[in-house]
């Protein structure tokens, strides 16, 4: 465990303004942003440069993950007026992607897949030229759940892995690496065009030989997208820092991942899954028209 935050992981303060303006369009339209439940690092930059990760199906998550600060407990149920919302809120940004994810919410059938559908299809109805990027949960490993998302053809499904698979039952104890694994291999294997990204923390403990295993198993199922963000703690009550990770490990990670056959990698200390989550799209998209 490590106590003191080296110097490459220091950040000024972000503007109030900038926070202030984003956070009271977000409560007029009932909105959730992971950036504020997960207390990201980058909440200033994106919200200055008007952008954020939407959390839909509420603020409260079913799971008991160790690292991640979202509400646990009992969720209410869906807010039937939220994929509009989203939807209003993607055309006041004038977004060009947006990214919309989920607390993961056991309690529902379906995993809340249907809702994500519908917020897939209000964002299309308000913004018909807007690409879509879905954070999913793992929706314990239903098949069904998988295929609704699938079907309804976001230009990226991102299901994070967060881990290397021998940390799981600390990090993760409700997940399974596995499970994870084959939700981004059936993407894959259902629709082509649909592009595949995940993203892991690193600090928590693992190993060179761990990480490159795990970038293996993507390479072997064509995951196309790869982020490596520093693993921060949010409080007290959750999993401590085992290392600080190095900007320079950091970049060789990202070289040994693209070697390896990632088409893209973004990797640093402050990335995170969502974190400039257009620049990937929009690389891959110009590689394709090449």
């Amino acid at each position: 465990m490590v106590n003191k935050k080296p110097e490459w992981l220091i950040r000024k303060l972000p503007e109030k303004q900038s926070l202030n303006k984003m956070e009271e369009m977000l409560v007029s339209l009932s909105l959730n942003t992971v950036c504020q439940e997960a207390k990201c690092p980058n909440i200033g930059e994106c919200f200055k440069n008007k952008t954020a990760t939407f959390m839909i199906l509420g603020d409260v998550c079913t799971r008991q993950c160790k690292f991640c600060a979202v509400t646990k407990g009992e969720p209410s149920s869906p807010d039937p007026e939220e994929p509009k919302n989203v939807a209003k809120a993607i055309k006041k940004l004038g977004l060009k992607h947006a990214v919309i994810t989920s607390v993961t919410r056991d309690d529902l059938e379906d995993g809340g897949a249907g809702h994500f559908v519908n917020t897939i299809k209000e964002v299309r109805n308000y913004n018909p030229k807007v690409s879509i990027e879905v954070l999913v949960p793992d929706f314990t490993g239903k098949e069904a759940s998988i295929q609704k998302i699938i079907d309804a053809k976001p230009e990226i499904i991102n299901h994070n892995l967060e881990t290397v698979a021998p940390l799981y039952s600390v990090v993760r104890p409700q997940a399974q690496y596995h499970r994870s694994l084959e939700l981004l291999q059936r993407v894959k294997a259902k629709d082509t065009s649909i592009l595949t990204k995940t993203g892991i923390m690193l600090g928590l403990g693992e190993k060179d030989e761990e990480v490159m295993e795990l970038v293996e198993d993507l390479v072997n199922i064509q995951c196309d997208i790869l982020t490596f963000g520093q693993y921060l703690r949010p409080t007290r009550e959750h999993l401590p820092v085992q290392e600080y990770v190095t900007p320079e490990k950091f970049q060789y990670y990202k070289e040994e991942a693209e070697k390896r056959g990632i088409k893209f990698v973004e990797s640093g200390p402050f990335v995170r899954s969502s974190y400039n989550a257009a620049k990937g799209f929009d690389t891959l998209q110009q590689k394709e028209n090449l």
